[in-house]
């Protein structure tokens, strides 16, 4: 059974270089099909990734990737405790949505215990709560059209913005949230305040922190490169990362 793991041992180190004649190859690119086509067909579409208890979250969690958008537009938003900041949900949707960091609060929220795993090698466990990204796609009325929902974030790698993208499967998957608390408090900046993404059943890169504006679309193209996310654009990373 193809893997993320066992695909990462045999093409890591190219792979994570951005070799183009790997990343851009359609033996790769098959290889991430079967892996979504046998974890869909195996385990399930509604499968829950493993959730596990208060006692089991680990001492440390790592901040990975920025530490901070560190704009001046985030910075102000920061300073005034993210009380003027507010999430976009558009795109491929009857009823766009502007929702304040207290409107998202009052949602009904889901809470839990599950493992983050990295893409270089690492895992931690953490407690995530905030309300399920279907609830608010629901809210939206999200329209037969779209395809994929794009998280577009306020941090950047150099001059790119940082975004990320899943499938409908995933958006609507029960474990997938949009988390404003880890561990029982408000997220910090260094893991995504005020909101960030938890899509459980993949890996680290794809649980897009700072998040703005969520975008529901029918095609992927002529967002970013066109291939789903930062990391998947720049360093030819799967766009199907799940575990």
């Amino acid at each position: 059974m193809i893997t993320r793991r066992t695909l990462l041992v045999g093409t890591g180190a190219s792979l994570l270089t951005g070799c183009d004649s790997l990343t851009d190859s359609p033996v790769l690119m098959r290889a991430e099909e079967a892996h979504r086509f046998l974890q869909r067909s195996i385990t399930g579409r509604a499968a829950l990734a493993r959730e596990f208890r208060a006692e089991q979250r680990s001492p440390i969690f790592r901040v990975n990737g920025n530490a901070s958008p560190n704009t001046p537009e985030y910075n102000a938003l920061a300073a005034n405790r993210f009380a003027d900041w507010r999430l976009r949900v558009d795109g491929l949707v009857a009823r766009p949505l502007s929702l304040s960091l207290a409107q998202l609060q009052s949602l009904p929220q889901r809470a839990q215990i599950t493992r983050h795993d990295c893409v270089e090698g690492w895992s931690a466990i953490g407690k995530w709560q905030g309300p399920r990204l279907e609830t608010l796609l629901q809210l939206a009325g999200i329209r037969d059209s779209a395809r994929y929902v794009v998280f577009h974030c306020a941090d950047r790698f150099g001059s790119q913005p940082y975004y990320e993208s899943i499938d409908l499967i995933d958006a609507f998957h029960p474990q997938t949230i949009l988390a404003w608390a880890m561990n029982d408090a408000p997220l910090n900046v260094g893991h995504g305040a005020p909101v960030r993404l938890r899509v459980e059943r993949q890996l680290g890169y794809k649980h897009a922190k700072y998040v703005m504006r969520v975008e529901a679309v029918a095609s992927l193209a002529g967002i970013g490169a066109g291939k789903g996310g930062y990391w998947e654009d720049s360093n030819g990373y799967e766009w199907y990362a799940g575990i």
